[in-house]
């Protein structure tokens, strides 16, 4: 299975981003990752459509963008059009879970669907067939430097079950304290789509950081 790494640039140096996008992407990512939060449904506030659209000028790489705010539908045309290439929200920040996915896809951006630790995968049981991607959350959102909650396993393990027999091509992606160290046990659950922050920008080598977290599939 081949491992896509998505950096987070919420742990990024904002000070010289632009070389920040530019050094990932020379070192190997596939995504960016971009975390929104609204300060409501996770107790941070981060960053807004001028950013991202300031990101797709900066980065060649596919934008991954995660919107960890509440009724996410109020905003799916706005990210879509400052240059989001997949949007995630969550399915606990929506009250009609189909229409929002629907909505993504009309803007004509991917869709994925995001799991905090506690929500159980029966959540995006009636969803599947619609998504592109699902995201489960190895940490409790809002901050970045958590550590790995080691029960996500047994969920990546039952959600690639379930794409499995779908039998559609949907991106298994985790999000939360991923390293060089656990990234291995994450794609041998069945994650296929890597999330890091710290994990990446943390370190003093970013080519050499993606190329050893690539090396596990």
């Amino acid at each position: 299975m081949a491992i896509k790494i998505s950096p987070s640039i919420l742990s990024a140096d904002f000070t010289k981003l632009g070389d920040e996008l530019k050094a990932v992407e020379a070192a190997g990512a596939d995504y960016i990752h971009i975390d929104v939060m609204d300060g409501r449904f996770v107790p941070n506030i981060t960053i807004g459509p001028f950013v991202v659209e300031a990101v797709k000028r900066a980065s060649k790489l596919p934008l991954d963008v995660h919107l960890m705010i509440g009724a996410p539908e109020r905003f799916v045309t706005e990210f879509a059009k400052a240059g989001s290439n997949i949007i995630t929200v969550h399915a606990e920040a929506t009250r009609h879970l189909h229409g929002t996915i629907q909505a993504i896809k009309k803007a004509g951006v991917r869709a994925g669907v995001s799991l905090n630790p506690a929500t159980p995968i029966s959540a995006i049981e009636e969803i599947l067939p619609e998504l592109d991607l699902v995201l489960v959350m190895s940490v409790n959102p809002g901050f970045s430097g958590q550590s790995f909650i080691a029960s996500s396993l047994k969920k990546i393990e039952r959600i690639r079950k379930m794409i499995t027999a779908s039998g559609k091509a949907i991106e298994l992606e985790v999000d939360g304290g991923i390293k060089v160290s656990n990234i291995k046990d994450a794609a041998d659950a069945g994650a296929d789509v890597f999330v890091s922050g710290s994990g990446v920008f943390g370190t003093g080598d970013y080519k050499k950081t993606i190329t050893a977290m690539k090396a596990v599939g």
